[in-house]
């Protein structure tokens, strides 16, 4: 089998095409490994669909599914039309529905899923958080120094509330407002270089309360810098990505 691994802002992901619908999640665990196999935080399995340009088969570095990633969207989207699966301009199904992406050299722009907020701003350990559902659930809560990221303190919020954990601070930036996000995330179980849906849900948020505009530049712990914006109720993610190798194994 040949796969292609793919970065988009510091998340990685092991990607492959196949005709054959099937459980990829042993395959995924294994790949997935940093020690014993390629190394990455996702695995996802192209297989065609009668609806879409094809579909997609997502999993964490566990081999757990996942029903949306965001920064894998655009990895997806790349290896699709670079593999001659898709034109620039396409849409793939995901289990959180229909994603519409377009390739522009290597600067992806994917349509995100609509939110839905699953649970209004609480208190919990200190701080305010805010459950929302991107395409996968995430918590968020605002911070005044990403320095407080606690790992045990994630660890035990995603068992409570089956959701990644986001901590996003609002700085000054060239033009305006810029969000930077820290972020744990299930299936990984720890902080990861970036997470796409946590981005949105973090942009959701602070644009929710009016402190960054519909067009934002976000920046994850990699510090690449990625753009979201809000278009007529529709949120859109852009961003570069790298295709870091192909290996047949």
């Amino acid at each position: 089998m040949t796969y292609t691994k793919y970065s988009a802002s510091g998340n990685d992901f092991v990607i492959f095409h196949t005709f054959k619908e099937e459980d990829f999640s042993k395959d995924a665990a294994k790949l997935c490994n940093r020690t014993e196999g390629i190394g990455a935080d996702g695995f996802v399995a192209l297989v065609p669909s009668s609806e879409a340009d094809f579909k997609w088969l997502f999993y964490n570095s566990d081999g757990s599914h996942a029903a949306m990633c965001g920064n894998a969207t655009r990895a997806v989207a790349h290896y699709a039309y670079n593999n001659g699966l898709a034109s620039s301009s396409m849409k793939f199904l995901t289990e959180a529905g229909l994603i519409e992406s377009n390739v522009d050299g290597d600067v992806v722009e994917t349509q995100m899923t609509k939110p839905i907020i699953i649970k209004e701003p609480f208190e919990q350990d200190g701080l305010t958080w805010y459950l929302i559902d991107t395409g996968v659930p995430h918590l968020v809560t605002l911070v005044d120094d990403l320095n407080v990221y606690d790992h045990d303190l994630s660890a035990k919020m995603r068992y409570e509330h089956n959701a990644n954990v986001n901590y996003a601070k609002i700085e000054d930036g060239q033009d305006g407002k810029v969000l930077k996000v820290r972020t744990y995330e299930r299936g990984v179980e720890g902080e990861t270089l970036a997470c796409g849906t946590g981005m949105v849900a973090c942009f959701l948020r602070a644009n929710d309360l009016n402190l960054v505009n519909d067009k934002t530049h976000v920046y994850p712990k990699s510090n690449e810098e990625l753009t979201i914006s809000k278009e007529n109720g529709k949120l859109y993610f852009k961003g570069a990505v790298k295709k870091v190798f192909t290996a047949t194994i």
